[in-house]
């Protein structure tokens, strides 16, 4: 079963616009990491302009990202420890 986002509550919309149309999931920490992220919610919905496209996606801009790289450590850190993030994600990005 899918995991609660920790970082995004309420009705489903684009964590960048409030738009709901063509929402995808943005898991914040991917890669090898991906299942981190499924398991513990450091995910958000994007709308496929801010998740993929090349001019203006989260997947292309490496500013929006590491923003959400931040607040998904603030979000996990809230629950659990530093040691524990550092343990799983190898990197401080507070």
């Amino acid at each position: 079963m899918a995991s609660k986002s920790i970082m995004q509550q309420g009705d489903p919309r684009c964590y960048f616009c409030g738009g709901r149309i063509g929402l995808e999931r943005h898991h914040v920490m991917a890669g090898p990491n991906r299942k981190w992220s499924e398991k513990y919610g450091l995910w958000v919905y994007c709308c496929n302009l801010h998740h993929t496209d090349p001019k203006q996606g989260v997947q292309y801009n490496r500013d929006m990202n590491q923003g959400l790289k931040r607040l998904a450590q603030i979000a996990f850190e809230a629950r659990h420890s530093h040691k524990e993030w550092m343990d799983i994600f190898k990197k401080n990005y507070v």
